[in-house]
Protein backbone atom coordinates (compact mmCIF):
# COMPACT_ATOMS: atom_id res chain seq x y z
CA UNK A 1 0.00 0.00 0.00
CA UNK A 2 1.65 3.26 -1.02
CA UNK A 3 2.57 6.28 1.47
CA UNK A 4 2.55 9.91 0.77
CA UNK A 5 6.65 10.60 0.66
CA UNK A 6 8.49 13.70 0.27
CA UNK A 7 11.80 13.65 -1.19
CA UNK A 8 14.29 16.65 -0.54
CA UNK A 9 17.33 17.02 -3.31
CA UNK A 10 15.11 15.44 -5.78
CA UNK A 11 16.80 16.57 -8.72
CA UNK A 12 20.24 15.38 -7.57
CA UNK A 13 21.52 12.15 -8.59
CA UNK A 14 20.20 9.74 -5.35
CA UNK A 15 16.78 12.39 -6.05
CA UNK A 16 15.69 11.73 -8.94
CA UNK A 17 16.16 7.81 -9.34
CA UNK A 18 14.47 7.53 -5.95
CA UNK A 19 11.50 9.10 -7.13
CA UNK A 20 11.01 6.75 -9.92
CA UNK A 21 11.76 3.67 -7.30
CA UNK A 22 9.07 5.36 -5.39
CA UNK A 23 6.29 5.67 -7.81
CA UNK A 24 6.99 1.99 -9.26
CA UNK A 25 6.30 0.75 -5.82
CA UNK A 26 2.99 2.80 -5.68
CA UNK A 27 3.72 5.71 -3.72
CA UNK A 28 2.68 9.54 -3.89
CA UNK A 29 5.46 11.90 -3.79
CA UNK A 30 6.24 15.57 -3.11
CA UNK A 31 9.12 16.32 -4.48
CA UNK A 32 11.13 19.76 -3.14
CA UNK A 33 13.83 21.70 -5.38
CA UNK A 34 15.09 24.83 -5.48
CA UNK A 35 13.42 25.58 -8.78
CA UNK A 36 10.73 23.60 -10.72
CA UNK A 37 11.74 24.33 -14.31
CA UNK A 38 14.85 22.14 -13.54
CA UNK A 39 12.66 19.20 -12.78
CA UNK A 40 11.72 17.31 -15.38
CA UNK A 41 8.42 15.85 -14.69
CA UNK A 42 7.47 15.21 -17.73
CA UNK A 43 9.76 11.88 -17.77
CA UNK A 44 7.63 10.48 -15.27
CA UNK A 45 4.94 9.95 -17.03
CA UNK A 46 2.72 10.77 -14.04
CA UNK A 47 -0.04 13.40 -12.94
CA UNK A 48 -0.05 15.39 -10.05
CA UNK A 49 -2.08 12.81 -7.94
CA UNK A 50 1.03 11.03 -7.95
CA UNK A 51 4.39 13.34 -8.58
CA UNK A 52 3.66 16.75 -7.21
CA UNK A 53 6.58 19.43 -7.36
CA UNK A 54 7.22 21.84 -4.62
CA UNK A 55 9.88 25.12 -4.55
CA UNK A 56 11.87 25.44 -1.76
CA UNK A 57 15.57 26.30 -0.77
CA UNK A 58 16.32 24.49 3.12
CA UNK A 59 19.07 27.58 3.00
CA UNK A 60 15.93 29.82 3.32
CA UNK A 61 13.56 28.97 5.86
CA UNK A 62 11.16 31.90 4.28
CA UNK A 63 10.86 29.45 1.20
CA UNK A 64 9.40 26.38 2.54
CA UNK A 65 6.17 28.05 3.69
CA UNK A 66 4.14 25.41 0.52
CA UNK A 67 5.68 22.62 2.49
CA UNK A 68 3.12 19.55 2.75
CA UNK A 69 1.81 18.37 5.99
CA UNK A 70 1.18 15.17 7.43
CA UNK A 71 3.85 13.33 5.06
CA UNK A 72 4.54 9.54 5.87
CA UNK A 73 8.20 9.77 5.50
CA UNK A 74 10.65 12.58 4.31
CA UNK A 75 14.12 11.48 2.60
CA UNK A 76 16.86 13.93 3.32
CA UNK A 77 19.29 13.79 0.49
CA UNK A 78 20.87 17.15 0.39
CA UNK A 79 24.87 17.91 -0.31
CA UNK A 80 26.63 20.98 -0.61
CA UNK A 81 30.09 19.60 -1.03
CA UNK A 82 30.95 20.97 -4.59
CA UNK A 83 29.70 24.11 -3.58
CA UNK A 84 32.79 25.63 -2.15
CA UNK A 85 34.89 25.94 1.59
CA UNK A 86 31.86 27.13 3.50
CA UNK A 87 29.91 23.73 2.48
CA UNK A 88 29.85 22.44 6.15
CA UNK A 89 27.74 25.16 7.07
CA UNK A 90 25.37 24.98 4.99
CA UNK A 91 24.83 21.64 4.85
CA UNK A 92 24.31 22.36 8.71
CA UNK A 93 21.96 25.04 8.10
CA UNK A 94 19.89 23.03 5.58
CA UNK A 95 19.39 20.08 7.97
CA UNK A 96 18.38 22.62 11.29
CA UNK A 97 16.02 23.97 8.94
CA UNK A 98 14.50 20.79 7.38
CA UNK A 99 14.32 19.19 10.72
CA UNK A 100 12.50 22.56 11.83
CA UNK A 101 9.98 21.83 9.03
CA UNK A 102 9.43 18.29 9.96
CA UNK A 103 8.14 18.52 13.02
CA UNK A 104 6.02 21.74 12.17
CA UNK A 105 5.00 20.20 9.38
CA UNK A 106 4.30 16.95 11.13
CA UNK A 107 6.15 14.51 8.99
CA UNK A 108 6.27 10.86 10.58
CA UNK A 109 9.37 9.89 9.61
CA UNK A 110 12.93 11.21 8.65
CA UNK A 111 14.92 8.75 6.42
CA UNK A 112 18.67 10.19 5.11
CA UNK A 113 21.14 8.89 3.81
CA UNK A 114 24.82 9.76 4.54
CA UNK A 115 28.73 8.74 4.56
CA UNK A 116 29.78 5.43 6.49
CA UNK A 117 32.66 5.97 8.78
CA UNK A 118 34.05 4.73 11.75
CA UNK A 119 32.61 6.59 15.09
CA UNK A 120 36.30 6.64 16.89
CA UNK A 121 38.16 8.62 14.35
CA UNK A 122 39.04 11.97 13.48
CA UNK A 123 37.00 12.24 10.05
CA UNK A 124 37.54 14.63 6.59
CA UNK A 125 35.51 18.00 6.56
CA UNK A 126 33.52 15.61 4.03
CA UNK A 127 32.57 12.98 6.36
CA UNK A 128 32.48 14.92 9.96
CA UNK A 129 29.87 17.08 7.80
CA UNK A 130 27.70 13.97 7.09
CA UNK A 131 28.06 13.18 10.78
CA UNK A 132 27.09 16.70 11.76
CA UNK A 133 24.55 16.61 9.61
CA UNK A 134 22.65 13.15 10.70
CA UNK A 135 22.84 14.41 14.08
CA UNK A 136 21.28 17.31 13.78
CA UNK A 137 18.48 15.65 11.93
CA UNK A 138 18.18 12.92 15.05
CA UNK A 139 17.48 15.87 17.35
CA UNK A 140 14.65 16.38 15.65
CA UNK A 141 11.54 15.57 17.66
CA UNK A 142 10.77 13.47 14.20
CA UNK A 143 12.50 9.83 14.73
CA UNK A 144 15.00 9.20 12.04
CA UNK A 145 16.40 6.67 10.21
CA UNK A 146 20.02 6.43 9.18
CA UNK A 147 21.37 4.59 6.05
CA UNK A 148 25.56 5.19 6.01
CA UNK A 149 26.48 4.31 2.34
CA UNK A 150 30.37 3.87 1.04
CA UNK A 151 31.20 4.09 -2.09
CA UNK A 152 28.05 4.14 -4.76
CA UNK A 153 28.93 2.61 -7.98
CA UNK A 154 26.13 3.38 -10.94
CA UNK A 155 26.24 5.90 -13.95
CA UNK A 156 27.00 9.06 -13.43
CA UNK A 157 27.51 8.67 -9.70
CA UNK A 158 30.98 10.92 -9.01
CA UNK A 159 32.87 7.95 -7.29
CA UNK A 160 32.38 5.95 -10.75
CA UNK A 161 33.15 9.02 -12.80
CA UNK A 162 36.27 9.64 -11.26
CA UNK A 163 37.59 5.73 -11.58
CA UNK A 164 35.48 5.56 -15.17
CA UNK A 165 38.25 8.64 -16.27
CA UNK A 166 41.43 7.61 -14.40
CA UNK A 167 41.28 3.99 -16.82
CA UNK A 168 39.87 5.14 -19.36
CA UNK A 169 42.37 7.89 -20.48
CA UNK A 170 45.58 7.43 -18.59
CA UNK A 171 48.05 4.12 -19.71
CA UNK A 172 50.00 4.48 -16.72
CA UNK A 173 48.41 5.46 -13.41
CA UNK A 174 50.58 6.79 -10.45
CA UNK A 175 49.13 5.68 -7.50
CA UNK A 176 49.62 7.53 -4.01
CA UNK A 177 49.04 5.97 -0.78
CA UNK A 178 45.33 6.60 -0.06
CA UNK A 179 44.46 4.29 -2.77
CA UNK A 180 45.40 1.01 -0.30
CA UNK A 181 42.42 2.66 1.95
CA UNK A 182 39.87 -0.15 1.89
CA UNK A 183 35.93 0.77 0.77
CA UNK A 184 32.82 -1.30 0.71
CA UNK A 185 31.18 -0.24 -2.27
CA UNK A 186 27.40 -0.43 -2.99
CA UNK A 187 25.50 -1.08 -6.65
CA UNK A 188 22.95 2.30 -7.16
CA UNK A 189 20.53 -0.12 -7.62
CA UNK A 190 21.06 -1.55 -3.92
CA UNK A 191 21.24 1.38 -2.53
CA UNK A 192 17.63 2.38 -3.69
CA UNK A 193 16.59 -0.88 -2.56
CA UNK A 194 17.61 -0.09 0.84
CA UNK A 195 15.72 3.67 0.51
CA UNK A 196 12.46 2.38 -0.30
CA UNK A 197 12.47 -0.85 1.47
CA UNK A 198 12.66 0.86 4.80
CA UNK A 199 9.71 2.26 4.10
CA UNK A 200 7.90 -0.81 5.09
CA UNK A 201 9.79 -1.65 8.24
CA UNK A 202 8.55 1.33 10.97
CA UNK A 203 10.72 -0.78 13.69
CA UNK A 204 13.94 1.00 11.85
CA UNK A 205 13.04 4.84 13.37
CA UNK A 206 15.72 5.82 15.54
CA UNK A 207 18.50 4.16 14.17
CA UNK A 208 21.62 4.05 11.96
CA UNK A 209 22.25 1.15 9.60
CA UNK A 210 25.67 0.91 7.75
CA UNK A 211 25.34 -0.48 3.97
CA UNK A 212 27.70 -1.81 1.73
CA UNK A 213 27.96 -4.47 -1.27
CA UNK A 214 29.34 -8.06 -0.50
CA UNK A 215 32.61 -7.09 -0.78
CA UNK A 216 35.43 -5.12 0.66
CA UNK A 217 38.05 -3.32 -1.42
CA UNK A 218 40.53 -1.05 -1.59
CA UNK A 219 40.46 1.69 -4.35
CA UNK A 220 43.18 0.91 -6.12
CA UNK A 221 41.09 -2.54 -6.60
CA UNK A 222 38.27 -0.48 -7.90
CA UNK A 223 40.49 0.97 -10.79
CA UNK A 224 41.70 -2.40 -11.77
CA UNK A 225 38.53 -4.08 -11.48
CA UNK A 226 37.09 -1.64 -13.92
CA UNK A 227 40.11 -2.23 -15.75
CA UNK A 228 39.19 -5.71 -16.01
CA UNK A 229 35.56 -5.29 -17.08
CA UNK A 230 36.84 -2.69 -19.78
CA UNK A 231 40.10 -5.23 -20.59
CA UNK A 232 41.95 -2.24 -20.55
CA UNK A 233 45.35 -3.44 -19.93
CA UNK A 234 47.25 -0.41 -17.08
CA UNK A 235 50.68 0.17 -15.59
CA UNK A 236 50.44 1.27 -12.01
CA UNK A 237 53.29 3.23 -10.49
CA UNK A 238 53.18 3.44 -7.07
CA UNK A 239 54.17 6.60 -5.06
CA UNK A 240 54.73 8.56 -1.65
CA UNK A 241 55.04 11.84 -2.78
CA UNK A 242 51.83 12.73 -3.72
CA UNK A 243 50.16 14.52 -0.64
CA UNK A 244 46.69 14.71 -0.50
CA UNK A 245 46.67 18.33 -2.11
CA UNK A 246 48.49 17.22 -4.63
CA UNK A 247 46.24 14.47 -4.83
CA UNK A 248 43.57 16.69 -5.37
CA UNK A 249 45.14 18.65 -8.46
CA UNK A 250 45.95 15.72 -9.89
CA UNK A 251 42.31 14.51 -9.73
CA UNK A 252 41.15 17.72 -10.51
CA UNK A 253 43.65 17.93 -13.82
CA UNK A 254 42.33 14.47 -14.98
CA UNK A 255 38.72 14.25 -13.87
CA UNK A 256 36.12 15.86 -14.32
CA UNK A 257 35.84 17.20 -11.16
CA UNK A 258 36.40 20.37 -9.71
CA UNK A 259 39.08 21.29 -7.18
CA UNK A 260 37.23 21.59 -4.08
CA UNK A 261 34.92 18.30 -5.02
CA UNK A 262 38.21 16.73 -5.61
CA UNK A 263 40.11 18.12 -2.00
CA UNK A 264 36.87 16.90 -0.18
CA UNK A 265 36.74 13.47 -1.56
CA UNK A 266 40.64 12.94 -1.36
CA UNK A 267 40.54 13.82 2.21
CA UNK A 268 37.66 11.37 2.56
CA UNK A 269 39.38 8.75 0.85
CA UNK A 270 41.87 8.34 3.84
CA UNK A 271 39.76 6.62 5.88
CA UNK A 272 38.06 3.55 5.52
CA UNK A 273 34.55 3.23 4.99
CA UNK A 274 33.30 -0.62 5.48
CA UNK A 275 30.46 -1.80 7.39
CA UNK A 276 31.01 -2.18 10.94
CA UNK A 277 27.37 -4.14 11.48
CA UNK A 278 25.33 -5.78 8.81
CA UNK A 279 22.02 -6.07 10.95
CA UNK A 280 20.23 -4.25 7.95
CA UNK A 281 20.77 -7.29 5.34
CA UNK A 282 18.31 -9.45 7.91
CA UNK A 283 15.73 -6.33 8.13
CA UNK A 284 15.90 -6.12 4.01
CA UNK A 285 17.53 -8.99 2.45
CA UNK A 286 18.53 -8.33 -0.61
CA UNK A 287 20.52 -10.01 -3.44
CA UNK A 288 23.64 -8.08 -3.39
CA UNK A 289 25.39 -6.63 -6.86
CA UNK A 290 29.02 -7.40 -6.77
CA UNK A 291 31.42 -4.55 -7.99
CA UNK A 292 32.05 -6.22 -11.30
CA UNK A 293 28.21 -6.82 -11.69
CA UNK A 294 27.41 -3.25 -10.62
CA UNK A 295 29.96 -1.83 -13.10
CA UNK A 296 28.65 -3.51 -15.87
CA UNK A 297 25.11 -2.59 -15.22
CA UNK A 298 26.53 1.29 -15.00
CA UNK A 299 28.42 1.09 -18.27
CA UNK A 300 25.23 -0.72 -20.37
CA UNK A 301 23.23 2.15 -19.27
CA UNK A 302 25.71 4.78 -20.56
CA UNK A 303 25.94 2.79 -23.73
CA UNK A 304 22.43 2.84 -24.23
CA UNK A 305 22.16 6.92 -23.53
CA UNK A 306 20.40 5.76 -20.15
CA UNK A 307 22.15 7.70 -17.87
CA UNK A 308 18.31 9.00 -15.33
CA UNK A 309 20.81 11.12 -13.11
CA UNK A 310 24.43 12.37 -13.13
CA UNK A 311 26.41 14.36 -9.98
CA UNK A 312 27.61 16.92 -12.63
CA UNK A 313 23.60 17.56 -13.38
CA UNK A 314 23.72 19.48 -9.75
CA UNK A 315 24.29 22.90 -9.26
CA UNK A 316 26.33 22.09 -6.44
CA UNK A 317 28.70 20.51 -8.80
CA UNK A 318 29.26 24.31 -10.38
CA UNK A 319 29.08 27.95 -9.62
CA UNK A 320 25.52 28.85 -11.44
CA UNK A 321 23.51 30.71 -8.33
CA UNK A 322 19.96 29.37 -8.81
CA UNK A 323 18.66 33.13 -9.27
CA UNK A 324 20.32 32.91 -12.34
CA UNK A 325 17.67 31.10 -14.21
CA UNK A 326 15.22 33.83 -13.19
CA UNK A 327 17.33 36.02 -15.14
CA UNK A 328 16.80 34.48 -18.66
CA UNK A 329 17.62 37.37 -20.71
CA UNK A 330 21.09 38.35 -21.35
CA UNK A 331 22.75 42.05 -20.09
CA UNK A 332 22.80 44.43 -22.52
CA UNK A 333 24.73 47.31 -20.70
CA UNK A 334 28.25 47.12 -19.70
CA UNK A 335 28.61 44.14 -21.81
CA UNK A 336 30.87 42.89 -24.89
CA UNK A 337 29.84 41.05 -27.34
CA UNK A 338 30.48 39.12 -30.92
CA UNK A 339 26.84 38.76 -32.64
CA UNK A 340 26.88 36.39 -35.78
CA UNK A 341 23.72 36.31 -38.37
CA UNK A 342 24.02 33.60 -40.74
CA UNK A 343 20.70 32.27 -43.52
CA UNK A 344 20.02 28.60 -42.75
CA UNK A 345 21.38 26.37 -45.84
CA UNK A 346 19.72 23.30 -44.12
CA UNK A 347 16.37 22.31 -42.79
CA UNK A 348 14.97 23.83 -39.51
CA UNK A 349 14.60 20.74 -37.31
CA UNK A 350 18.42 19.55 -38.82
CA UNK A 351 19.73 22.97 -37.36
CA UNK A 352 18.10 22.34 -34.56
CA UNK A 353 19.36 19.26 -33.96
CA UNK A 354 22.70 20.30 -34.41
CA UNK A 355 22.75 23.23 -31.93
CA UNK A 356 20.97 20.75 -29.26
CA UNK A 357 24.25 18.21 -29.65
CA UNK A 358 26.98 20.61 -29.15
CA UNK A 359 29.61 19.81 -26.78
CA UNK A 360 30.35 16.55 -24.67
CA UNK A 361 31.76 13.38 -27.17
CA UNK A 362 30.65 15.04 -30.39
CA UNK A 363 33.15 18.07 -29.88
CA UNK A 364 32.71 22.10 -31.03
CA UNK A 365 31.76 22.73 -34.30
CA UNK A 366 34.93 24.97 -35.16
CA UNK A 367 38.47 25.06 -33.47
CA UNK A 368 37.27 22.34 -30.95
CA UNK A 369 41.01 22.04 -30.04
CA UNK A 370 40.86 25.48 -28.91
CA UNK A 371 38.16 24.63 -26.50
CA UNK A 372 40.18 21.93 -24.89
CA UNK A 373 42.82 23.97 -24.64
CA UNK A 374 40.35 26.36 -22.38
CA UNK A 375 39.02 23.47 -20.82
CA UNK A 376 42.52 22.54 -19.82
CA UNK A 377 43.34 25.91 -18.70
CA UNK A 378 40.71 26.53 -16.66
CA UNK A 379 41.49 23.23 -14.65
CA UNK A 380 44.79 24.94 -13.79
CA UNK A 381 43.15 27.60 -12.45
CA UNK A 382 40.89 25.43 -10.07
CA UNK A 383 37.97 25.09 -12.11
CA UNK A 384 35.48 22.28 -13.60
CA UNK A 385 37.26 22.35 -17.35
CA UNK A 386 35.60 20.43 -19.83
CA UNK A 387 35.69 16.88 -19.12
CA UNK A 388 32.15 16.82 -17.37
CA UNK A 389 30.52 16.62 -20.59
CA UNK A 390 26.70 16.37 -20.94
CA UNK A 391 24.03 13.80 -20.15
CA UNK A 392 22.93 13.19 -22.98
CA UNK A 393 23.95 13.00 -26.62
CA UNK A 394 20.97 14.99 -28.19
CA UNK A 395 18.95 16.20 -25.38
CA UNK A 396 19.33 19.46 -23.59
CA UNK A 397 17.46 20.68 -20.41
CA UNK A 398 17.40 23.93 -18.22
CA UNK A 399 20.32 23.36 -15.36
CA UNK A 400 22.04 20.95 -17.47
CA UNK A 401 25.74 20.80 -17.36
CA UNK A 402 27.18 21.20 -20.38
CA UNK A 403 31.36 21.28 -20.56
CA UNK A 404 32.11 24.06 -18.59
CA UNK A 405 28.60 25.68 -19.64
CA UNK A 406 25.32 25.44 -17.59
CA UNK A 407 22.13 25.78 -19.47
CA UNK A 408 19.74 28.29 -18.32
CA UNK A 409 17.57 27.96 -21.44
CA UNK A 410 15.99 24.97 -24.19
CA UNK A 411 13.56 26.13 -26.02
CA UNK A 412 13.70 23.76 -28.61
CA UNK A 413 10.32 24.18 -30.38
CA UNK A 414 11.76 28.35 -30.76
CA UNK A 415 15.31 27.48 -31.88
CA UNK A 416 16.45 29.20 -28.57
CA UNK A 417 19.61 27.81 -26.34
CA UNK A 418 21.29 30.00 -23.75
CA UNK A 419 24.45 28.61 -21.98
CA UNK A 420 25.80 30.07 -18.89
CA UNK A 421 29.79 29.67 -18.50
CA UNK A 422 30.95 28.16 -14.95
CA UNK A 423 34.76 28.60 -15.84
CA UNK A 424 37.26 30.78 -14.00
CA UNK A 425 36.49 34.05 -15.23
CA UNK A 426 37.22 37.38 -14.51
CA UNK A 427 33.65 38.39 -15.44
CA UNK A 428 30.22 36.55 -16.40
CA UNK A 429 30.20 34.83 -20.01
CA UNK A 430 26.73 33.59 -21.70
CA UNK A 431 26.33 32.16 -25.37
CA UNK A 432 23.36 32.38 -26.99
CA UNK A 433 21.44 30.20 -30.54
CA UNK A 434 18.85 31.63 -31.53
CA UNK A 435 16.97 30.75 -34.78
CA UNK A 436 14.55 33.56 -36.36
CA UNK A 437 12.79 34.68 -39.20
CA UNK A 438 14.79 37.50 -41.76
CA UNK A 439 13.14 40.37 -43.19
CA UNK A 440 13.30 38.87 -46.55
CA UNK A 441 12.01 35.63 -46.34
CA UNK A 442 13.94 32.15 -44.71
CA UNK A 443 15.07 32.01 -41.55
CA UNK A 444 18.84 32.77 -40.03
CA UNK A 445 20.84 31.82 -37.08
CA UNK A 446 21.63 34.35 -34.64
CA UNK A 447 24.55 33.11 -32.28
CA UNK A 448 25.94 35.66 -29.72
CA UNK A 449 28.78 35.51 -26.85
CA UNK A 450 28.45 38.18 -24.55
CA UNK A 451 30.72 38.78 -21.70
CA UNK A 452 30.46 41.40 -18.77
CA UNK A 453 33.91 42.18 -17.58
CA UNK A 454 34.85 42.42 -14.45
CA UNK A 455 37.15 45.50 -13.96
CA UNK A 456 40.12 45.99 -16.34
CA UNK A 457 41.14 42.72 -15.58
CA UNK A 458 38.35 41.32 -17.80
CA UNK A 459 38.61 43.76 -20.39
CA UNK A 460 41.58 42.71 -20.50
CA UNK A 461 40.98 38.85 -20.99
CA UNK A 462 37.96 39.59 -24.01
CA UNK A 463 41.00 41.87 -25.95
CA UNK A 464 43.41 39.04 -25.31
CA UNK A 465 41.12 36.66 -26.51
CA UNK A 466 39.13 38.48 -29.32
CA UNK A 467 41.65 37.08 -32.00
CA UNK A 468 40.51 33.46 -31.31
CA UNK A 469 36.77 34.99 -31.48
CA UNK A 470 37.49 36.29 -34.77
CA UNK A 471 38.27 32.76 -36.14
CA UNK A 472 35.64 30.88 -34.08
CA UNK A 473 32.44 32.32 -34.15
CA UNK A 474 32.05 33.29 -38.01
CA UNK A 475 32.86 29.50 -38.71
CA UNK A 476 30.91 28.04 -35.62
CA UNK A 477 27.76 29.73 -36.80
CA UNK A 478 27.99 28.85 -40.41
CA UNK A 479 28.62 24.97 -39.51
CA UNK A 480 25.53 25.30 -37.22
CA UNK A 481 23.53 26.54 -40.27
CA UNK A 482 24.39 24.34 -42.62
CA UNK A 483 23.08 21.88 -39.89
CA UNK A 484 27.46 20.33 -40.18
CA UNK A 485 28.22 17.40 -38.09
CA UNK A 486 32.20 17.82 -37.13
CA UNK A 487 34.89 15.31 -36.04
CA UNK A 488 36.62 15.39 -32.57
CA UNK A 489 40.12 16.13 -34.43
CA UNK A 490 38.62 19.09 -35.97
Amino acid sequence: MGVHVLVSGANGYIGLRLIQALLDGGHEITAVVRDRRRFPVANFGVGESRLRVVEGDFLEAGSLRNLPDGADAAYYLIHSMGSGGDFALKEEECAANFSEAAKARGWKRIIYLGGLAADDEPLSEHLASRRRVEERLRGSTVPLTALRASIIVGSGSASFEIIRDLAEKLPMLVTPRWVHTNCQPIAIRNVLDYLTGILGHPETAGASYDIGGPEVMSYLDLIKGYCEVRGLRRIFLPTRLLSPRLSSGWLCLLTSTSFPLARSLVDSLTHETVCHDEKIRQIIPLELLSYREAVERALARIAQNHVPSSWIGSLAAGTLSPRLFDAIKVPEHGVLTDSQMVPLTAPRDEVVARIWAIGGGAGWPSMNWAWGLRGMADKLMGGIGIRRGRRHPKELHAGDALDFWRVLLADRARGRLMLYAEMKLPGEAWLEFAIEDAEGGGQTLRQTATFRPQGLLGRFYWFAVLPFHWMLFPQMARKLAAGSEISNCE
